[in-house]
Parts: structure tokens; sequence; C-alpha cells
């Protein structure tokens, strides 16, 4: 397949830019490779040889594995993030009681914890699931919804950003007040930070954590804390639908389970997310038509369309 090229390194401003001729480029669909030792003022670039490892392998993979992905989400969010997964391939459950954590990720292929509606009864399921995740090897992700409105959110979120999470994903307000810990100024769960802005507290929050950091927004980044990758799929209309951001979190960690590169998967979901949206926005009134027709273009998503459209970089 035509597997674009992808920034490796961590170099914010070089990324930003890229990612501006990214989005004027009709049709770019390249991988440039960068490279750069930790403490080293140079960054040593080099050109990835094309290989199938791409957003494509990925989709298939999940298609024909058909992974378990356990949910925990609140009910805004459960019904797109169910059909989702179900649209790309995955099964999903989506169980709530402490009692039941360890008994659900064992049968489970990946964890996903969101915390978009936090009651106290949610906290020690999430915990546990997550302590039992790490235990048993299986992939999970943390999405931290609104981490700066309450210290109840942000002293949660802390506590897993402990647990060895896979990937931590969120729009630029969350990843910079997760950086920022239990120092986090108040802040919704809209971001009117551009990602990149939060590029440095994403790379010291991966470093920190462990974690694969997700900056989501109209160029959405990733980062291991060494190696950096920008995608450029997406449409406007995606923040008009409640739970895509929390659906795509779920997304992710069903590619973790078929894509052993962490940094290749989280890239690879927020492409395949981000075309359908692309392509559903083609045939829409609005965003309630967006809605379905994203499901249904994740559904029919076929190699060429991906091939062609994938903006990953």
């Amino acid at each position: 397949m035509n597997a674009g090229k992808c920034v490796l390194a961590f170099d914010p401003a070089a990324a930003a830019r890229s990612c501006r001729t990214l989005k004027t480029a009709a049709g770019a669909n390249r991988r440039v490779g960068n490279g750069r030792k930790a403490g080293a003022g140079v960054v040593e670039q080099h050109q990835q040889q094309e290989t199938e490892a791409g957003p494509w392998r990925t989709l298939q993979g999940v298609r024909e594995r058909r992974p378990l992905v356990h949910v925990i989400t609140g009910f805004v969010a459960a019904d797109l993030t169910a059909n989702l997964l179900l649209s790309v391939g995955a099964r999903v459950v989506m169980a709530q009681d402490k009692a039941e954590a360890e008994d659900f990720v064992a049968l489970a292929d990946a964890l996903c914890l969101n915390l978009g509606i936090l009651t106290a009864d949610r906290v020690e399921p999430m915990i546990a699931a997550a302590r039992f995740a790490v235990e048993l090897g299986r992939p999970w992700v943390l999405d931290p919804v609104g981490i700066g409105i309450s210290a109840e959110r942000r002293s949660l979120a802390m506590r897993l950003s402990g647990l060895q999470p896979t990937v931590i994903r969120g729009n630029a307000a969350e990843i910079l007040a997760m950086a920022e810990g239990e120092e986090a100024p108040v802040a919704g769960v809209d971001s009117s930070v551009d990602s990149a802005e939060a590029l440095d507290a994403a790379h010291d929050l991966s470093r920190s954590t462990g974690a694969l950091v997700a900056v989501s927004g109209p160029v959405d980044y990733v980062t291991d804390g060494s190696r950096l990758a920008a995608v450029a799929n997406g449409h406007h209309l995606m923040a008009r639908v409640t739970g895509v951001g929390c659906a795509l979190s779920a997304l992710m960690a069903a590619c973790c389970t078929v894509e052993e590169d962490v940094l290749a998967a989280a890239s690879h979901a927020l492409a395949i997310l981000g075309l359908a949206g692309e392509l559903a926005a083609d045939e829409a009134s609005g965003p309630a038509s967006f809605r379905t027709g994203l499901i249904d273009r994740l559904y029919s998503l076929d190699q060429d369309s991906l091939d062609a459209g994938a903006r990953i970089q």
C-alpha cells in the first residue's frame, strides 16, 4: 500500500509547520521520519521505507480479529461508542460494577476508561479494571474528559495515569491539565486551545507516565515522548456530535490489540475515524445525518479510500 511519511521525532515547531503544509496539500499521503536522541541537540532525519503497516492493515486486523473492548464510560457517549466499535468489526462490553471488573477485563482484549460522567460508584471499578488490565497485559486507554472541571476529576485522572495506561487521549486543554496535574486550572470539556500548543505538555506527560499521548484537534498529534506523528484527517461536524471523541478513545483501544506499535495504532485510529468523518460530511445535511453517516462510512471504509485519504505525517 502507499503508506505515507511519518514524523517520528519530537520537534513541535517543525511538526506544526509540516501539518500546515499537510492540510493544504490535497492528497498528500506520505510519511517522513525524524529521530532525536534524548538530550541531543541534533535531529537526525531519515526516510522510512514504504511498508504495508498502515491504517488499512490495522482496520483489516480489527475486522478479522474482532477484539472485545471493555468500555467504562458515561451514558451520553455509550451509544455512539458501542455502535462505532461494532461498525469497524470490534465487539464491546460496558460493565460498570466493581464486582465484575476483573471478570470483564479478563474476558476483553482491551480496556477504555472515560471520565465523562463521573460518579462515586464509578471510581473504584475504574481503578480495579485498570490494575487488572495491567496485570493481564491488556492495552488500556485513559480519556480524561473535563479533567480541569473539579478536584475529584483531577485526582482520579492522576491516580489512573499512574496505573500504566497504554494511551492517554484528550483535547489540548485536557492534556495540558493532565501535564500540570493537581495544579491544573478549571476548564470545561471543550477546548479553545490549539492542539499544537499542547505538544510540549504531551511530550512531558508521555515521559512521566510511560503512556502514548494523543492530542485531538484540527490536527491531531501523538507522541511516545521521543517520536511524534501528526494526523490531518477529520471534519468540523465531528465536534457537533456528542461522544465522537469518547468513541475515538475506544477505537484506539481496539487498534492497540492488532498493532504492536502503539504510536502507529493511535495514529491509524485517528486517520480511520477522521477520514470516515470527511466522507460522511460529504453526504450529510447536518449533525444528525452526519452521525448516521459516520457509522456507515466506518462500516464500508475500503483500502482504496483509506490509502488515498489517510493523511499521517
